[in-house]
């Protein structure tokens, strides 16, 4: 049985099943790894080798990104995921924080690097002449090293939802590890197609997607992302399985729904982040299996569902996760609710996600000690996601750890106001985050993206709320933004922090303000 993802590419080069679909082509295995050798071959030759061989990728949801990760792979060297909506100094930064000594990109994204210093980083697109040359010339592959399972494949980097982003270093195990026990989970196998159109370069793509492939050997099919063109892409590509990560379910389920929206291939969505509702009307619109899980890049707290999974509850965590107090390092209380499901321990109960037992698969941020030592504190990791749990063990999320909320002398987070609000039907996605009270403290506020075709008026926000028994009366929105679209990162999470900064301020937005239980239009139209 293979241990990293060299070898396990390895026992994939002489297979003569379809490895790669993609806009009316296809490619074996045989054919798709044999490029890839003579890539690793090609830039092992060029490299200096008093250098980390760290091979930057700034390629998009392309066959071709998937060629580089498998020559770094095969190769023995660290590829480093580049985000390509990282623009000037921001990109920068990621391709010297990840001292990448090669960048490959092509023509789409090659004009993202006009006028950017990238010192010592040698620049190659594919497709070139040079790059023609330098494939076509390349001998047998001799691997760069023979990899352990720690040794690191990939440098991902975090969304950079509560910051910037750091390099993670994402080792063999925990690529292969990934990978293998989606694949034996859902009975995958080399009949399968593989949906890749989450981001590349981030980590619930490649453990949740180009890993689940190569352990099962069934074909991949990079793409785009985009809500309009998923059914398309399912039926024309025969599509099985998917993964995805934030948003996109919610952004899928917006567009009018369609008679034949079940007749596809579909059997299985994994991803993380996905609504309940999302979660159960996405199974039934489009007749597959869903499941939603916990997971961060960094991969030191894993949190699953399980049968019996209670309503709001991300599931129960494995051994070593608990729920502590950061200043007390102690544990959190059991959570105590009300006749009507409301927390009513909220400053007992909520504290922040960790593992108790260390570090988990969690190798290091690269290139940042000092963001290491911060998640790695007394011993435990620590996610920065803040959470409760029931006197069952399960598990529900209440926000990040910058998403406290003072409100009248109340502590609360967001995500528990956000599991209420989305069960309002016209509402496809919602963030709540804290604005300034004009006295003192925080005051709550909402934004929110209406399904397509959909209304709501202030007044029928006001009467839905005053429909839920489990909303406490402070947890009301004081102010509520009717957006377009919610500022996102990627990976489909939302930027709290923009919304923050914006504040209630109108800059042209149609807002709402509430006066006791009494909506009005404050700026905008309707």
């Amino acid at each position: 049985m293979a241990e990293t993802v060299q070898q396990l590419l390895r026992d994939l080069c002489s297979d003569d099943g379809i490895a790669v679909t993609y806009e009316g082509r296809t490619w074996t295995w045989r054919e798709h790894l044999g490029a890839a050798a003579a890539q690793a071959a090609a830039l092992i030759g060029i490299a200096d080798p008093d250098r980390p061989l760290h091979v930057g990728v700034l390629l998009g949801n392309t066959p071709d990104m998937l060629t580089a990760m498998a020559a770094a792979g095969l190769g023995g060297y660290v590829v480093c995921g580049i985000n390509n909506t990282r623009r000037g100094d921001a990109l920068v930064r990621d391709i010297r924080r990840a001292d990448c000594q090669i960048l490959i990109t092509n023509d789409t994204h090659l004009g993202l690097l006009n006028g950017l210093d990238l010192a010592d980083v040698r620049l190659l697109v594919v497709g070139s002449p040079e790059w023609k040359e330098l494939t076509a010339q390349a001998g047998a592959l001799t691997p760069h090293r023979e990899v352990t399972a720690t040794d690191t494949f990939m440098l991902i980097f975090t969304s950079g939802t509560s910051g910037d982003p750091k390099a993670v270093k994402m080792m063999h195990a925990m690529v292969l590890l990934a990978g293998a026990a989606l694949a034996a989970r859902y009975e995958l196998t080399s009949d399968d197609v593989c949906y890749l159109s989450m981001p590349l370069f981030h980590s619930n793509a490649v453990l949740a997607g180009w890993s689940v492939a190569l352990n099962s050997g069934a074909a991949m099919a990079p793409a785009q992302f985009t809500a309009s063109r998923f059914i398309d892409d399912v039926r024309r590509y025969g599509v099985t399985y998917m993964n995805y990560v934030g948003k996109p379910l919610a952004y899928i389920l917006a567009g009018p729904e369609r008679d034949d929206d079940s007749d596809n291939p579909l059997r299985v969505a994994f991803g993380n982040e996905a609504s309940d509702r999302d979660i159960a009307e996405f199974a039934r619109r489009f007749g597959c299996e869903v499941w939603d899980g916990f997971g961060s890049t960094e991969n030191a707290v894993t949190v699953t569902r399980e049968d019996g999974c209670p309503a709001g509850s991300i599931g129960r965590g494995f051994p070593g996760v608990a729920i502590y107090n950061s200043e007390t390092l102690t544990e959190c209380a059991v959570a105590q609710f009300d006749a009507h499901g409301a927390l009513v321990n909220a400053d007992d109960a909520i504290g922040e996600l960790v593992n108790t037992q260390g570090a988990g698969m969690f190798a290091g941020y690269y290139n940042d000690q000092g963001a290491t030592d911060e998640r790695m504190r007394h011993g435990m990791f620590w996610s920065g996601d803040l959470a409760y749990r029931d006197a069952d063990g399960w598990i529900y999320l209440a926000g990040r750890t910058a998403d406290w909320m003072r409100v009248d002398g109340e502590n609360m987070t967001s995500a528990p106001i956000e599991r209420i609000l989305i069960r309002q039907r016209a509402v496809s996605q919602v963030a709540v985050y804290p604005v300034p009270d004009e006295h003192v403290g925080d005051q709550v506020m909402a934004a929110i993206v209406l399904a397509d075709e959909a209304t709501l008026t202030p007044e029928e926000f006001g009467e839905f709320l005053a429909g839920q028994p489990d909303l406490s009366p402070k947890a009301w929105p004081r102010h509520v933004w009717i957006a377009d679209a919610l500022p996102s990162t990627a990976t489909n999470k939302v930027l709290k922090r923009e919304m923050i900064a914006m504040g209630t301020n109108p800059e042209g937005r149609l807002l709402w303000t509430r006066d006791g239980r009494t909506y009005r239009i404050v700026s905008g139209e309707e």
